[in-house]
C-alpha cells in the first residue's frame, strides 16, 4: 500500500527502515531520499513506525 502519495512512499519501505531503527518519520524519508511534502502521510507513518516498534519488543 502507498502510504506517500507525493513520494511514492510504500508500507513496506516504512517498516523497512523502522525495523532498521528508525523511528522518527523525517528521517525515515531523509533515508527513502524524500521529504514530507504535504504531511497528511505522517500521522500513518507513525503509526507504521510503533507497530513495528511493538513487534520487536
Amino acid at each position: 500500500m502507498i502510504v506517500c502519495i507525493c513520494n511514492a512512499i510504500r508500507e513496506t519501505e516504512i517498516r523497512q527502515c523502522a525495523r532498521a531503527g528508525l523511528c522518527d518519520v523525517d528521517q525515515i524519508y531523509q533515508t527513502l531520499g524524500c521529504q514530507t511534502k504535504c504531511r497528511q502521510c505522517v500521522p500513518f507513518a507513525r503509526e507504521i513506525v510503533a507497530d513495528e516498534a511493538c513487534a520487536a519488543a
